[in-house]
């Protein structure tokens, strides 16, 4: 609360929402659970506007379309995660799913297959924001392995001396499976810790990131690896 004078100017605390969908239906439903909810919200019905009230309204967290007029919702996240960590629920139609792996593998923190249940939206909207209020361990924000270093504080891979270009969520599963080492986790527990909520058995997520990550990780001769265990999950191990 801020004083000016006589005058009191209350400077709200609520989550923004930033909803960027073409269909005005989606605003007023989601608008509703949100007012009820006690969250702020704006409106942006193409891509372009979307980018824009991202920068001027700095919204906590968007509802992103993945098809809109102009520029697509893969675009706009695309564009969003060069320069900005926002939290990001990409809103798919049901049998779009090479589009919903493109917008999760873009950096994407969730997605919701319409049509959905507002009450649904809502508590994926509460998991990303509870996920990404949670103070990181300082002290393990950074791992350091022979020619490899992981950094949750900027979002960085560097492997060989090179910076890699890795996704947010890229980053998060390495650096979640370097820190237990020679650990096998499976695919819930990634689904679980990397996004926060149980993905209805759609462990797929999970295999196409792991793919990516070697893809980017492969060097001959490096001192370290990521490994499948058949039929329960994924390690990272490092030669002794």
């Amino acid at each position: 609360m801020a004083y000016n004078g006589s005058e009191v100017m209350v400077v709200s605390t609520s989550p923004l929402i930033l909803i960027a969908d073409d269909d005005p239906v989606v605003h007023e439903s989601l608008g509703l659970y949100l007012d009820a909810e006690g969250f702020g919200h704006v409106s942006a019905y193409d891509g372009e506007q979307a980018l824009r009230m991202v920068r001027s309204e700095q919204p906590d967290l968007m509802i992103l379309d993945l098809m809109m007029p102009g520029m697509t919702g893969t675009e706009v996240c695309r564009t969003v995660r060069k320069t900005d960590r926002l939290p990001i629920i990409m809103l798919t139609a049901k049998g779009e799913e090479i589009d919903r792996i493109v917008g999760l593998e873009l950096g994407a923190d969730d997605y919701i297959v319409k049509p959905f249940s507002p009450r649904e939206v809502l508590a994926r909207i509460r998991a990303v924001l509870r996920r990404f209020s949670e103070p990181a361990q300082a002290e393990s924000t950074t791992l350091r392995f022979p020619q490899l270093e992981v950094s949750l504080s900027n979002y960085q891979v560097k492997a060989m001396g090179q910076v890699i270009p890795f996704t947010p969520k890229e980053v998060e599963i390495l650096h979640m499976l370097a820190s237990g080492a020679g650990q096998v986790f499976t695919r819930e527990q990634i689904l679980s810790k990397v996004w926060g909520y149980d993905y209805f058995g759609d462990t797929r997520t999970v295999d196409t990131h792991i793919k990516r990550i070697r893809q980017k990780l492969f060097h001959e001769g490096a001192p370290w690896s990521l490994k499948t265990v058949y039929g329960v999950g994924y390690k990272f191990e490092v030669e002794p």
